[in-house]
């Protein structure tokens, strides 16, 4: 199947191949929004991810080890900082705070340097479909 014939695919990393965690959050309807740095977000990653997603894009979420695990619907992206994380992006994303959402952030990106002035984008979804294994 060539990319034009079939979704978006987007990858939830977790601690390893094996850490599904996210898309099972995702597929519980707990996790409703995904963040990255800019620069990241609109270069895509090979066969996981295409990266740029708009607002209305349907997208093929895989799991770490690449089997498709469910679709989900684009339904909004903003642009905002990580010194002001918007309280819809911090819930959405399934943390209890801003803080919080910034704390993992750091770890979970160890090579960005994170500030207050550096642009996230925020990708808003809503779950379509689960894909059964």
């Amino acid at each position: 199947m060539t990319a034009a014939a079939r979704p978006k695919r987007l990858t939830f990393w977790g601690a390893d191949e094996y850490d599904d965690s996210l898309v099972r959050e995702v597929i519980a309807g707990h996790k409703t929004v995904t963040a990255d740095v800019a620069a990241d977000y609109y270069a895509g990653y090979g066969e996981l991810g295409d990266g740029g997603y708009v607002a209305g894009d349907l997208i093929e979420v895989l799991d770490g080890q690449r089997r498709p695990r469910c679709l989900i619907r684009a339904t909004r992206v903003e642009i905002i900082r990580f010194g002001h994380i918007p309280e819809p992006v911090w819930r959405g994303e399934g943390f209890a705070s801003a803080r919080e959402f910034q704390e993992v952030h750091i770890r979970c990106l160890p090579q960005c340097t994170l500030h207050e002035e550096v642009e996230l984008v925020a990708l808003h979804f809503e779950l379509v479909e689960v894909i059964q294994p």
